[in-house]
């Protein structure tokens, strides 16, 4: 591989063969200094991370498996391998592996390594991995696997590929992304194993769910810390993707875009952008309110709404919003105050009295309930069975 220096003549580019994470990125905690990093040689060949203690784990043994035999310098040999560990099945990520099983066939020889894979992987890779002694681990997300002496959490992430999952170390908030997250781009969604958008933004929500500092991808620049941000990019750039916007848009125009889709989460999380810019937005308040309640968020979309009516204590929405929220948190007495508000403000709002009616139900006001004629016909029509079920004592 070639570079140009300042005046233009082309010199040979310095690999700078396996590192300590901790030397990469400055991380000082010692643990860094057990994980080694090799940054792809090609293009097409993805970073290779190992894991060191008793054994060594490979996290994706990329497409180049002469790394491993620079391990010597190290004080290690390709023999010292006993996990490797694939974030999904597309070549760069994973032929180096079949070459070093190749290569070196005593480190599969009678199961003495194992792969480690989602259970959606390709059935040929599998095959391939026994056909050398190997043995097979397949997992579906939520496992925590022991890799070299530390414990990871598995965490399923399709969307570029139906088998995608990330390494998570909690007490680093660390995590291996291979490529669901990168720093420089999205990846796209690879149909020919699965890849689905839909999916894509479910993988990056578990992401997000997890406290994360140090994103390790499979391509492009490590990030620590900062790295919650990474995945923060990806996560908007897939919501932009599906509302089809071309480039970045308002955050409310993406809230309501999301909302009509029924991405409530989405929405909510545009609305909170829109609100970082200015706490006071109205209609972002409004929106976040509206989605946390048809979410069942109720404790957090009672605390909306009161910002709402912080502002206009008479928004006849938002008081029948934080009734219904609190009628979901079982007070009732309180949900009535809200209803009986936003009847003050229009009494002939069908809304309100059918709530209203439902809050005096649950309560055990049974006939101040049925007075209302707006509950009474709903309650014939579709509440009687649900509002009897939770009227009733439960049975030990």
């Amino acid at each position: 591989m070639t570079d140009r220096d300042e005046v233009g003549q082309e010199r040979e580019f310095q690999h700078p063969g396996w590192q300590p994470i901790s030397k990469v990125v400055n991380l000082e905690d010692a643990f860094f200094e057990s994980c080694l990093f090799m940054p792809s040689y090609a293009e097409f060949a993805s970073h290779i991370y190992i894991l060191k203690g008793e054994y060594l784990t490979v996290v994706d043994p990329g497409n180049d498996y002469t790394a491993f035999m620079e391990l010597r310098g190290l004080g290690f040999t390709p023999e010292h391998i006993k996990k490797i560990v694939l974030t999904h099945g597309h070549p760069d990520h994973w032929l180096g592996g079949v070459d070093l099983l190749r290569s070196y066939p005593e480190i599969g020889t009678g199961g003495g390594l194992e792969v480690i894979l989602h259970g959606a992987a390709s059935p040929r890779i599998k095959q391939t991995i026994k056909e050398f002694g190997s043995k097979v681990i397949e997992v579906s997300g939520g496992e925590t696997l022991d890799l070299s002496g530390h414990e990871w959490e598995v965490i399923h992430t399709p969307g570029h590929t139906v088998d995608g999952i990330c390494l998570y170390h909690a007490p680093t908030k660390t995590v291996f992304t291979g490529d669901m997250v990168l720093p420089l781009t999205m990846a796209e969604p690879d149909p020919k194993v699965g890849g689905r958008l839909d999916h894509y933004l479910f993988g990056v929500k578990e992401l997000l769910k997890r406290d994360i500092e140090n994103v390790f991808p499979g391509h492009g620049p490590l990030v620590a810390p900062g790295g919650r941000r990474v995945v923060e990019d990806t996560y908007e750039a897939l919501l932009m993707r599906i509302i089809g916007a071309e480039g970045r848009v308002p955050w409310m125009e993406g809230a309501k875009a999301l909302a009509q889709k029924g991405l409530l989460d989405e929405a909510v999380f545009c609305c909170d952008k829109a609100l970082v810019a200015r706490g006071d937005n109205l209609s972002a308040l409004e929106l976040k309110a509206m989605c946390l309640n048809d979410l069942g968020r109720c404790t957090e979309a009672v605390e909306a709404f009161d910002k709402v009516l912080a502002q206009k204590d008479d928004h006849v929405f938002a008081l029948t919003g934080k009734g219904c929220a609190l009628l979901g948190l079982g007070r009732y007495e309180e949900s009535l105050s809200q209803f009986d508000s936003a009847l003050q403000v229009n009494p002939r709002m069908k809304e309100a009295q059918v709530y209203k009616g439902m809050a005096l139900y649950l309560s055990g006001e049974y006939d101040a309930a049925m007075d209302i004629e707006a509950f009474r016909t709903e309650f014939v029509g579709k509440f009687k069975d649900e509002l009897l079920r939770k009227s009733k004592p439960s049975t030990p």
